[in-house]
């Protein structure tokens, strides 16, 4: 087996001195693991990756939050492409195509958009900030856990990726018919989705619960 993987074992029969975790793949009852950073923990039955420690969470998580909010003002207001037709400029933003789409009555779309490239984002970058600042300074807060869950669901809602392929191919197709010019919104909104996927690969969840336990307890 590969030394960096480090394997659990099965819930012995004593169960009063050790707490134990279950797999989220196959609910197996396992010792908590320790693995040092760059190793990974996997479960014995199912070979889930239960948990890869990332170095320097924390300070990692806290930098990259004040750097996606700071860009997610021009990514969402400042213009990403502008078409011009006939002489005609239109520069189009974020916020704009939104708007767009409840002009068109296609609500449910417009809807989908505004809370996938808007509303998820920026409420997964709040929320990694908040937590990451209280564990930065060690500050308790009785609403860290709480945080924690609401994060851990708005992964899987957070689509800048998808909204990036519906630029592309929208210029891709213009650009036969105008001539299109790319705004700082653009360059904004490609350096949040950057700045987004290193902030998910650079939380380490399994960290970060340990760390709120810890602080519930010096409350």
């Amino acid at each position: 087996m590969d030394d960096s993987k480090h394997n659990l074992n099965i819930k012995p029969r004593n169960m009063t001195e050790i707490d134990f975790t279950a797999c989220p793949e196959c609910d197996l009852l396992l010792n908590p693991a320790a693995p040092d950073v760059g190793d990974k923990a996997h479960c014995p039955r199912c070979g889930y990756l239960l948990q890869r420690p990332r170095k320097q969470s924390v300070e990692r998580t806290f930098a990259l939050s004040i750097a996606g909010l700071i860009l997610m003002f021009p990514a969402n207001l400042m213009p990403l492409v502008g078409i011009k037709i006939l002489g005609n400029t239109k520069d189009g933003t974020l916020w704009s195509g939104v708007v767009a789409l409840f002009e068109e009555h296609l609500w449910g779309v417009a809807v989908l958009v505004f809370l996938s490239s808007i509303v998820f984002p920026l409420l997964n970058i709040i929320l990694s900030l908040l937590i990451s600042a209280h564990l930065y300074f060690n500050k308790p807060n009785r609403y860290l856990a709480s945080w924690m869950r609401w994060l851990q669901h708005m992964d899987e809602w957070a689509m800048l990726e998808v909204y990036m392929l519906g630029i592309i191919v929208a210029c891709v197709k213009l650009a036969s018919t105008s001539e299109l010019k790319f705004g700082f919104g653009l360059y904004a909104f490609v350096a949040l989705l950057i700045i987004a996927g290193m902030l998910a690969t650079s939380l380490d969840k399994v960290l970060f619960w340990r760390q709120i336990g810890q602080l519930r307890k010096e409350k």
